[in-house]
């Protein structure tokens, strides 16, 4: 009720505004007496993925919090799991204003932000001073001017810069925003970035004595045949898990509205159908070697049910949860 009411006021600014309202609010109230509006517990409903102890299954998606700023105030939200990011080696300011766009009569949004990050010290920075306990996912990208041919050096910089302070770190080669980001989910441009980041990965284990999980998170818009391709690829490099989807380019349910044809990624509802059959075809090929953490359009414990049930062991909310608020998280873990 509190959030629906809040809502109505957040709504009336632009939406990148009430972003940077909203990210602010949260920097400065997160684990403090002023906790009080979104503070709320969840219950316990453990699970073990990617062998990391998740307190519920219920996680938030990264885009949200790309600096890091928010940890505690999304903890305080009852999350099972925080993804932050996505960062990039350097900062960056990302697309031309105006970048985001609400489809509300569809539950959706539209984004072109192309990874505007303030870079990975920031963010290592900002996570240091948090000091959460709870499961911390850390999303890495590359700076859009580094050629696609040196994307790996981008992902391997920043796969160093946080691999002490992440619980897993997410891959992500499906953002639509970025050019040539997503050439890099297909075949041997796929291979030799995984192969890269797993020997990366085992140096890393080494020098910190700690193996901290890779995740690769991929794109809605793909074949089947790519599916397969990308899950064989996955599993010869021995990742560890798989987060599936990203936003999608397809328009078919929403270009009859207003903004529904502006360029960039969809999330939220309408993507709900499209990533739920991605991940029921992924699971299929992964076959249990590896697991999917479902995302895309859940706006309801029974949306999160759907991921489970077509072979996602984790979900996490982004849309969703600025339509529906906090209380989106009871309902998921209660339902699942």
């Amino acid at each position: 009720m509190f959030y629906s009411a809040i809502r109505k006021v957040l709504f009336q600014m632009d939406p990148e505004t009430t972003h940077d309202f909203t990210i602010k609010a949260l920097k400065n109230t997160g684990a403090s007496l002023l906790n009080f509006p979104y503070k709320q517990t969840v219950s316990e409903k453990p699970v073990q993925v990617m062998g990391i102890h998740f307190p519920n299954p219920c996680g938030l998606a990264a885009g949200l919090d790309k600096n890091g700023e928010c940890i505690r105030a999304f903890d305080d939200m009852g999350f099972g799991f925080v993804e932050v990011g996505t960062v990039t080696p350097r900062p960056q300011p990302g697309n031309e204003k105006p970048r985001i766009f609400r489809l509300e009569e569809a539950n959706a949004i539209i984004n072109r932000m192309g990874f505007n990050n303030k870079g990975v010290d920031y963010l290592v920075d900002q996570v240091r001073k948090a000091k959460f306990r709870g499961v911390l996912g850390i999303n890495i990208g590359k700076n859009k001017d580094t050629p696609e041919e040196n994307a790996k050096d981008d992902y391997i910089h920043c796969m160093h810069k946080v691999y002490n302070y992440a619980t897993y770190i997410t891959v992500n080669i499906s953002s639509p925003n970025t050019p040539g980001l997503r050439e890099l989910q297909y075949g041997d441009a796929l291979n030799a970035l995984l192969s890269a980041l797993k020997a990366e990965q085992l140096s890393l284990a080494r020098q910190f004595d700690k193996y901290v999980p890779i995740a690769v998170k991929i794109a809605p818009d793909l074949t089947e045949e790519e599916i397969h391709s990308i899950a064989e690829c996955l599993i010869a490099n021995e990742i560890d898990g798989v987060i599936a989807t990203n936003t999608t380019l397809a328009r078919d349910k929403v270009s009859h509205l207003a903004h529904g044809n502006e360029a960039g990624g969809l999330s939220g509802a309408p993507v709900k159908d499209k990533s739920t059959e991605v991940i029921r075809i992924l699971a299929k090929a992964l076959d249990n070697k590896l697991p999917i953490i479902g995302v895309g359009g859940i706006s309801s414990g029974q949306d999160a049910k759907d991921k489970i049930e077509a072979g996602a062991k984790l979900v996490q909310v982004y849309t969703g949860f600025i339509y529906q608020g906090p209380e989106l998280v009871k309902d998921i873990v209660r339902a699942l």
